[in-house]
């Protein structure tokens, strides 16, 4: 196979570094893009909801940051299960540099949460299954990024973390199903893959919304790990030759 499309040579730190650089300013220009497409739509153009009135409009930031929550966590433990299985360096450095930004979309969830539940429940918290759930998904965020800082040997902390990752994924179908399983204050799902109860104009903003935060999400992530890379790789020649050529 021609090395050009070999994908297993980005598996290298030295390799994704530059490419991780490249990438950075489209997936930013894309999230500003996104957001501010979702923001209009979802603050100006969406008509006022006939039940919860204005207040609603929280959705457009609560929604999309709980989806990148249970996202981000799960693609966190498809590194782990890529990192064990082939112990790959990248794999760690990639789950550990989403860590931070999941764990802020998990608290951004429970937050927007609480500024909606307390107009329309009437109290900031309630032990409801989905917020508990939730409330797990951000501890197990912070104990991850714990567990690693721990641990000084880089490869030992990648094996630890990737283990309480993939533990941790059980967390996630119940999030997902809390609403069906359990009764608790959460209406249904009012999207999924084959039709939506909701407005057409209000499911383009939230979806635009999923879409800014996905792309930032993406941003940060690489930005982080090319931090990393140059951590742990410091030693290295390619780090050196990087960090002559940025001097000069």
């Amino acid at each position: 196979m021609n090395d050009r499309f070999n994908l297993y040579r980005f598996a290298s730190p030295a390799t994704f570094y530059p490419l991780a650089g490249r990438l950075i300013p489209w997936f930013i220009a894309a999230g500003i893009l996104f957001g501010l497409a979702g923001l209009y739509i979802g603050m100006l153009v969406a008509p006022t909801d006939f039940q919860q009135g204005e207040g609603y409009r929280i959705i457009f930031i609560h929604v999309p940051t709980s989806w990148m929550s249970m996202f981000i966590y799960l693609v966190m433990a498809f590194w782990a299960a890529i990192g064990l299985a082939f112990n790959t360096r990248l794999s760690g450095m990639m789950a550990q540099a989403l860590a931070p930004t999941g764990a802020l979309m998990a608290f951004l969830s429970l937050w927007t949460g609480a500024l909606w539940g307390k107009p329309m429940w009437g109290t900031w918290w309630v032990w409801d299954a989905r917020l508990t759930s939730e409330l797990i998904l951000l501890f197990l965020y912070i104990g991850y990024m714990a567990l690693v800082a721990a641990i000084d040997d880089a490869r030992r902390a990648d094996k630890a973390g990737g283990i309480l990752l993939l533990v941790g994924v059980v967390n996630i179908p119940i999030i997902y199903f809390s609403v069906k399983w359990w009764n608790t204050l959460h209406q249904g799902s009012s999207v999924n893959l084959t039709k939506s109860a909701m407005a057409e104009v209000m499911l383009w903003g939230m979806l635009l919304m999923a879409l800014a935060f996905w792309m930032y999400s993406i941003a940060v992530a690489l930005a982080r790990v090319r931090t990393l890379m140059l951590e742990r790789e410091r030693h290295t020649d390619w780090v050196r030759k990087t960090l002559v050529g940025d001097e000069q």
